[in-house]
């Protein structure tokens, strides 16, 4: 029986595809789990977290943009996060076909998949460069880009689903512009741990939140009621939509071309001078 201070502090985002991955490992029905104490943050606050290494949590989820930060002291999952394809964010603008050439471009981070993609899209198809890039909670970016506020917004998530609801247009999809040029699935968001809490224990996680996935597959009903508590008043058809798109075979292993998607993506971004090089090694897992 694991004591209620042995619990394994993790924060993760309340979107269907996180809720529908933990559920079983939350609930405790995953046999001889350690307990998990959940915390749910946007991923923009657990980017944060993992940067400051902070004390308070032992695993997050956390956008694969934030890696090469943070790895000397996180080892990556090969398990639990999310990888797809189809699934890019968008550019979102009021009219079709706007020339993004400085203007003003909502993006929920700067330490995120999403701006990453964005960066690289813009360095092949916007040559003179986009203006300012203001990033604000993604929920607002379409709001703002209907209202004017701003000229363009990079959206990510559900949003892909429910921008025609403000009267908005696809400028450009990230995601296809990136399965186009490298063949390879998109890296969205990492399951990181931090490398103290030892070899052992980083491959009973591993196993342990592979085995929380094959629940959920198992018995897609035994989640809906944590699913559908945290996704912020969605549609459950939505929600399935979500869960869908997100969690697939890279959730439950990365595998050879999950390990090159995520090379290639931070590899591509170091080489345009956005992110640190990784460190030989860096993903290797325990």
């Amino acid at each position: 029986m694991t004591h209620p201070e042995e619990a394994l502090r993790i924060a993760f985002s309340p979107c269907p595809n996180d809720t529908f991955v933990f559920d079983a490992w939350a609930h405790g029905r995953v046999p001889g789990a350690p307990a998990l104490d959940v915390t749910f943050a946007d991923i923009d606050i657990t980017n944060g977290v993992a940067e400051r290494r902070s004390p308070d949590f032992d695993v997050l989820k956390v956008s694969y943009a934030v890696l090469p930060y943070v790895l000397d002291d996180y080892a990556l999952l090969p398990c639990g996060g999310a990888l797809g394809r189809g699934c890019g964010p968008l550019v979102l603008t009021r009219e079709p076909g706007v020339d993004l050439t400085g203007k003003t471009v909502a993006v929920p981070s700067e330490k995120s998949t999403a701006y990453l993609l964005f960066r690289l899209w813009t360095a092949d198809v916007v040559p003179g460069g986009v203006g300012e890039v203001v990033v604000m909670p993604f929920d607002e970016i379409m709001p703002a880009v209907r209202d004017g506020k701003v000229d363009a917004g990079l959206v990510i998530h559900e949003a892909r689903f429910t921008y025609q609801n403000y009267g908005l247009h696809s400028l450009a999809d990230m995601g296809e512009h990136w399965e186009n040029t490298t063949g390879l699935p998109i890296p969205l968001g990492a399951i990181i741990a931090k490398r103290s809490l030892g070899e052992d224990r980083l491959r009973q996680l591993a196993d342990t939140v592979r085995t929380s996935v094959r629940m959920a597959w198992d018995d897609p009903e035994a989640s809906r009621p944590y699913v559908l508590e945290h996704a912020q008043e969605m549609n459950p058809s939505v929600a399935d939509q979500h869960i869908g798109l997100y969690v697939n075979e890279f959730t439950a292993d990365l595998g050879e071309n999950g390990y090159a998607a995520i090379r290639g993506l931070l590899t591509r971004a170091a080489a345009e001078g956005l992110v640190p090089a990784l460190g030989p090694g860096a993903l290797a897992f325990p």
